[in-house]
C-alpha cells in the first residue's frame, strides 16, 4: 500500500492560472497563489519536477506573499519543445524572463528563488536587463553553475576518475525509459539518490509522484544539456542580493557547488546547510527552505525601506535650503520602497505571537 503523502503538499486553490508565451513561442503554464497585490515570490522548480513540487513551500508563504510558479517547459503542464532546438541553457532564461515579463509589473520586484535546475536557470539569466530590472533578491537552492556529472556523489566513493564517473553515470540519468510504477525498489533507490536518510515514507511518496509523471522524452533531453551545463559567467553578472542553500547530503549537487556559487556572487547574502537534508530540500525541509525566502525578502525590503528613508531626508534638506518642497525626490523615496514592500522579520514574529 503507498503511504498517502501529507497536506502540506497538495497545492492549495490558486488565486490565477494562465499560459506565458516564451520568446520562441514556448506555451509556460504560470499559477499564482495569494492575496493581489502582496509581495511578489517567483518559484522555479527543478529537473524532472512541476509546480506541484513547491507546495510544501507555497503553503507556507501564500499568505503573506503572492506566490508565483511555473511549469519549466516540458515539465508539469508546460507542454514539451517539438525538437532538441527547444532545450537549452537559454531557453531557461528566456522562460524565465517571460513569467517575471508577465507577473511582476513595472516597476515592482520579486523575490525569485530556484531549485537545482530552477537555480540554474536564475544563473543562465544573468546579465539579462529584463530580468534584473524586476528581480529584488534571489535564493538559490541545492543547485549549480556546471560540472553536475564530475561532482555527484550518488556514486559510491570507490568509483574514482571522471572519466569512469561519466562512463557510468550517464545511461543512468539519460535513459530515455520510463521510471516504471512507483513501488518499493523504485521508492528507495529514489530516496538514495535524491533525499536525506531520515526522510519519512510519505515525503518520498509525494517526490516520486511528482519525478514519475516527468515524460521521459522531457527527462532525456533536459538530461543531455544539464550534462554540459556552463553558466559560470552568466552567474558573475547577477546583481541582485543572492542567498545560497545547501543540504549535507545532497548527492546530485553537494555542498561543493553552493560553496563556488557563493564565493563568486557580486553580493552574497548568506550560505545555509541544512544538516541531514538531500537534493529536495523544498519538500524534505520546507519550513527551513520557506524561512530563508522570508529572510531575504524581510532583508531586501529593510533594506529598500533604509534607502527610500534616507533619500527622502536628502531631499527635504536640500528642499529647505533652497526654500522649495521637493516633492519629486520624495515621491522616488516612497517608490523605491514601495517597490518590494515586504514587513520585517521583526513585525511578522509580533503579529505571530
Amino acid at each position: 500500500m503507498s503511504p498517502r503523502i501529507p497536506a502540506d503538499c497538495v497545492l492549495p486553490d490558486p488565486a490565477a492560472v494562465h499560459t506565458v508565451r516564451s520568446a520562441d513561442g514556448a506555451e509556460l503554464n504560470v499559477e499564482e497563489y495569494g492575496p493581489e497585490g502582496a509581495p511578489l515570490i517567483v518559484l522555479a522548480h527543478g529537473w524532472t519536477c512541476a509546480t506541484t513540487f513547491w507546495a510544501p513551500v507555497i503553503n507556507r508563504l501564500a499568505d503573506d506573499f503572492r506566490v508565483v510558479a511555473y511549469d519549466q517547459r516540458g515539465h508539469g503542464r508546460s507542454p514539451a519543445p517539438a525538437d532538441a532546438a527547444g532545450y537549452g541553457t537559454g531557453k531557461l532564461a528566456e522562460d524565465l524572463e517571460a513569467v517575471l515579463t508577465a507577473t511582476v509589473p513595472a516597476g515592482r520586484r520579486a523575490v525569485v528563488a530556484g531549485h537545482s535546475m530552477g537555480g540554474m536557470t536564475i544563473m543562465a539569466a544573468g546579465g539579462r536587463p529584463e530580468v534584473a530590472a524586476r528581480t529584488a533578491a534571489n535564493v538559490l537552492l541545492n543547485t549549480g553553475a556546471g560540472e553536475l556529472v564530475d561532482e555527484q556523489t550518488v556514486l559510491p566513493p570507490f568509483v574514482r576518475g571522471r572519466a569512469l564517473r561519466r562512463l557510468l553515470s550517464r545511461p543512468v540519468l539519460q535513459s530515455r525509459l520510463s521510471l516504471g510504477p512507483i513501488n518499493g525498489i523504485s521508492r528507495a533507490v529514489l530516496k538514495y539518490a535524491t533525499m536525506g536518510p531520515a526522510t519519512p515514507p510519505d515525503r518520498v511518496e509525494a517526490c516520486a509522484q511528482v519525478v514519475h509523471a516527468c515524460p521521459p522524452k522531457v527527462r532525456h533531453r533536459w538530461s543531455i544539456v544539464l550534462d554540459v551545463l556552463d553558466v559560470h559567467a552568466e552567474l558573475a553578472r547577477i546583481t541582485a542580493p543572492t542567498a545560497v542553500v545547501t543540504s549535507s547530503n545532497d548527492k546530485l549537487t553537494p555542498p561543493v557547488h553552493s560553496r563556488r556559487i557563493a564565493a563568486a556572487l557580486a553580493d552574497p547574502r548568506g550560505l545555509l546547510e541544512l544538516d541531514g537534508a538531500g537534493h529536495m530540500s523544498p519538500l524534505e525541509r520546507p519550513a527551513e527552505v520557506a524561512d530563508e525566502i522570508r529572510r531575504v525578502a524581510a532583508l531586501v525590503a529593510d533594506e529598500l525601506a533604509a534607502g527610500a528613508a534616507a533619500d527622502a531626508s536628502v531631499g527635504v534638506a536640500v528642499g529647505v535650503a533652497a526654500g522649495v518642497a521637493l516633492s519629486d525626490a520624495e515621491s522616488s523615496a516612497v517608490e523605491r520602497a514601495a517597490a518590494f514592500d515586504i514587513p520585517s522579520q521583526s513585525a511578522a514574529v509580533e503579529e505571530t505571537a
